[in-house]
């Protein structure tokens, strides 16, 4: 979990957190991150503006918590008995976050932003949630596997362009990607 920085006063309510959390993602579906509120957020949440701007002071720092949360789990992997299975499996992942998951609408909604706004650029850059789980499978198949930021950006890269160029997913070939990946890289 991500801590939002402190501000004193009572601490947090998981229940409220977690509303909160489910809210960011819900009203980032209906109405885009533009006309995404503070205040929309607390009244879809049923908690007080003022309760949400003690834990957080962005509409950015919410979605990036509730996005980073889930993605740890919709990313994570179970162990297959080959690496070509378990590449497969994770980019079918990736494929899912990055079309299907409100996680993944959030992660593109905040990389948007990112590209006129350092503050949420910074937020983008302080933890690394798409490399943080393809490093956990790489290191799993291959372990001390040098290179791996490099490896990571290789696995991730085509399937990311593919899915933020607009493209059908259904034609994306996870299984043709992983072979590549493990040819080329030589993991």
């Amino acid at each position: 979990m991500i801590e939002p920085k402190g501000r004193g006063g009572r601490p947090r309510s998981e229940q409220a957190r977690d509303a909160v959390l489910h809210a960011v993602d819900d009203l980032l579906l209906e109405v885009g991150y533009a006309a995404l509120t503070m205040k929309g957020i607390a009244e879809r949440a049923g908690v007080g503006r003022q309760t949400v701007y003690r834990w957080w002071s962005t509409k950015a720092e919410i979605l990036f918590e509730a996005c980073v949360t889930d993605a740890e789990e919709e990313l994570t992997i179970a162990p297959a008995d080959t690496p070509t299975a378990e590449i497969t499996n994770y980019l079918d992942a990736l494929v899912a976050f990055l079309t299907r998951s409100p996680a993944g609408a959030a992660y593109r909604a905040l990389l948007a932003a990112a590209q006129h706004d350092t503050a949420v650029h910074q937020l983008i850059t302080s933890r690394d949630v798409l490399g943080a789980s393809a490093r956990t499978v790489l290191t799993r198949i291959t372990p001390g596997v040098t290179g791996l930021d490099h490896a990571t950006a290789r696995l991730i890269g085509p399937t990311f362009f593919w899915i933020m160029t607009g493209r059908d997913p259904a034609q994306l070939d996870t299984r043709a990607l992983a072979h590549d990946f493990l040819r080329d890289c030589a993991v």
